[in-house]
């Protein structure tokens, strides 16, 4: 991915993936589509990944469709498949805690959130569209008492939400 950046990483990933799991996969991309910033085609991989991962391990899925675009300053990764879909239930609970299902969503929005970006998961009993949109231009954080200006906030200690700190 570093010499050929995302586009053509997605590519052999897709390729690679549909034979491996044997569900249909097609992937809609500009040729064209340039490069994204260091920050960013990384995190696009990995949200591909785990979406991909999601059709494979719960979907039921025979096929899936990956698109991906470049518009007005944005990056927009979508992954649609026609598997069983998610619990109506399950997927709000999600989208209202962030929790309930499992790391691998969790973990798509997360890289999302520290992009300035957006999750739009959508699902019902003919399949899942799980889109990310990321903004291309920096967003700036607001620095915290504790942090140089500009800097991330720098946290006294880390906790890892089960009483270990490290």
């Amino acid at each position: 991915m570093d010499a050929a950046g995302f586009a053509s990483a997605a590519r052999w990933y897709v390729e690679g993936f549909g034979h491996r799991s044997g569900v249909n996969v097609t992937l809609d991309a500009p040729d064209q589509l340039g490069r994204f910033p260091d920050a960013v085609e990384p995190a696009l991989f990995r949200v591909l990944q785990e979406a991909l991962t999601n059709v494979h391990r719960h979907s039921g899925a025979s096929t899936a469709q990956v698109s991906i675009r470049e518009d007005a300053g944005q990056v927009i990764l979508e992954v649609r498949d026609n598997g069983r879909g998610i619990p109506e239930a399950l997927l709000a609970h999600f989208q209202a805690t962030g929790g309930g299902m499992g790391v691998g969503l969790a973990g798509i929005r997360e890289r999302a959130r520290e992009l300035a970006g957006r999750v739009k998961i959508e699902s019902d009993s003919a399949g899942t569209l799980v889109g990310v949109t990321i903004p291309l231009k920096p967003t700036t954080v607001k620095p915290e008492h504790n942090s140089p200006e500009g800097w991330p906030p720098v946290p006294s200690v880390l906790d890892d939400g089960v009483g270990q700190n490290y």
